[in-house]
């Protein structure tokens, strides 16, 4: 399986990623909030990019344009395809395919300086909402 990470810019292959607080940017509100490990709440939207629930562990996924999303958020954030360094855990925080782990080295530089276009955040959008929709439909197992 290929899995991919976005955020930290100017990594190399063979660098490890771990662990590390919320990026903060100068004037964000909601970058101020996460630091001081509060969801962050915009009036009339409430929580707007919530905390991460394993602020532990390294978030992969096997979605490159998920995460294209998450380096876009980052100042200059960049994509790279990744292996995991110890036991994948599934996360349940979004509908997409990922996994969280105590690290990942880099294995290759797949995209510098990621921005995505309005029209490729609408496409993910749609993708977002479906996958939410199809997970609030799904019935329930019980063990």
């Amino acid at each position: 399986m290929r899995y991919f990470h976005g955020g930290i810019p100017d990594l190399r292959p063979g660098d490890l990623i771990t662990p590390h607080p919320p990026n903060i940017v100068d004037g964000c509100d909601i970058c101020a909030a996460k630091a001081a490990g509060r969801q962050p709440v915009i009036e009339g939207l409430g929580v707007v990019d919530p905390l991460t629930e394993r602020p532990d562990r390294i978030y992969l996924t096997s979605d490159r344009e998920y995460a294209r999303f998450y380096a876009s958020k980052y100042p200059r954030g960049d994509l790279y395809t990744v292996e995991p360094v110890g036991d994948l855990e599934p996360s349940t925080e979004d509908h997409f395919e990922s996994w969280t782990v105590p690290a990942a080295r880099v294995v290759s530089v797949y995209d510098r300086y990621v921005q995505l276009s309005p029209k490729q955040r609408r496409q993910l959008f749609r993708r977002w909402t479906a996958a939410d929709l199809a997970a609030a439909v799904q019935p329930k197992t019980t063990a």
